[in-house]
């Protein structure tokens, strides 16, 4: 047996008979207010900016619909991404929330 594997079964074994705490996720005191704000503020800058993306995409397609066809795919292809960063961000805190049950 190398000496690596031993120290490793050693450590193991002395901590199978220790109990880690495991706490539940709890705010620093006087933060959790502040920090609800700053989140808020992160959802509404998220929102403003998943609108222009769609103007921006809406925008590429009306002036790429006469002869710049690429500049119009370009403006389509950008629509699944702004819906996608959309998407994630109304369900960022459910998924979060699966990884702290």
């Amino acid at each position: 047996m190398s000496p690596l594997s031993s120290v490793l079964a050693a450590v193991l074994l002395v901590g199978a008979d220790v109990d880690v705490p495991d706490p539940p996720p709890a705010p620093p005191p006087g933060l959790d207010s502040k920090m609800e704000t700053l989140l808020a503020w992160g959802k509404w800058g998220v929102l403003i900016c998943g609108v222009a993306g769609l103007f921006i995409c809406a925008g590429q397609m009306a002036i790429g619909r006469k002869n710049r066809s690429t500049f119009a795919a370009d403006g389509a292809t950008g629509i699944p991404w702004v819906l996608g960063g959309l998407s994630l961000a109304a369900t960022a805190a459910p998924i979060v929330g699966v990884f702290f049950k």
